[in-house]
């Protein structure tokens, strides 16, 4: 679908209801918990290397100099590392999760429409969708970097067009990285007050297995992202074809 047809779909599409994206997301996710805990575990193996590269420096100001991490007090130029290395590295685990994320919600698809296809959870971290992947993980990093300006508030507002974001890459490829922004806005928008309480409440059920002696929350913490499938399917819909 080109953009404007995403839009005029998202216009025609009744409001999204909350116990209906609530109650069938739990039924798709007792299909697709495995690939969620493989999904997550693969989001932590790509971004662990990255961290570890990222505190090399301070790791080894600590060993060579321990007085001075005792003192609290960070040399100027490790200072000016990290002040330069911190948004490149912050814009690379922008890509793994939006990348990851967006595998997710694509395997979700095939779970729900009975689909037999393979799963492949590096599909938008390779070939052609690594380009488009870069321009809008910085687009986000940046909305992000606005939302936080805004003391906050605007980071709440922030987080609905946002946490759609990997729906519309995963689902619209031939889309620019800009108009997949603005489409995620114009969707959450209209459902605003849903999406946000959807988020609120399924990550915080998600995260209730950490009870389970917090391994567990590894396991259910993809419960989250599962609801984002249902907003686009009853937001924008899918090709009749399909």
């Amino acid at each position: 679908m080109n953009f404007e047809t995403v839009l005029h779909k998202i216009d025609e599409h009744i409001d999204l209801d909350f116990g209906t994206i609530f109650s069938r997301s739990f039924d798709l996710f007792k299909l697709v918990w495995v690939q969620g805990f493989v999904t997550l575990l693969l989001t932590i193996v790509c971004m662990l290397p990255f961290y570890l590269i990222m505190y090399a420096p301070l790791i080894a100001m600590g060993i060579a100099d321990p007085e001075a991490m005792q003192s609290g007090a960070m040399p100027p130029v490790a200072m000016l590392v990290m002040f330069i290395v911190m948004p490149i590295f912050m814009v690379i685990f922008m890509m793994i999760g939006l990348g990851l994320n967006a595998a997710f919600l694509r395997i979700c698809k095939h779970k729900d429409l009975n689909a037999m296809v393979k799963d492949d959870y590096f599909y938008f971290l390779k070939g052609k969708n690594l380009g488009k992947l870069f321009v809008l993980s910085l687009l986000v990093f940046g909305l992000s970097l606005l939302g936080m300006l805004a003391c906050g508030v605007g980071l709440i507002y922030m987080m609905v067009p946002i946490s759609l974001v990997p729906a519309f890459f995963a689902f619209n490829e031939e889309l620019t990285p800009m108009e997949m922004v603005k489409a995620s806005f114009k969707l959450g928008n209209k459902n605003w007050i849903v999406i946000f309480g959807l988020i609120f409440v399924m990550g915080f059920i998600a995260q209730l297995g950490m009870f389970l002696c917090f391994i567990g929350v590894l396991f259910t913490a993809m419960l989250s992202k599962v609801p984002v499938y249902f907003m686009y399917k009853d937001g924008v819909g899918f090709p009749i074809e399909e």
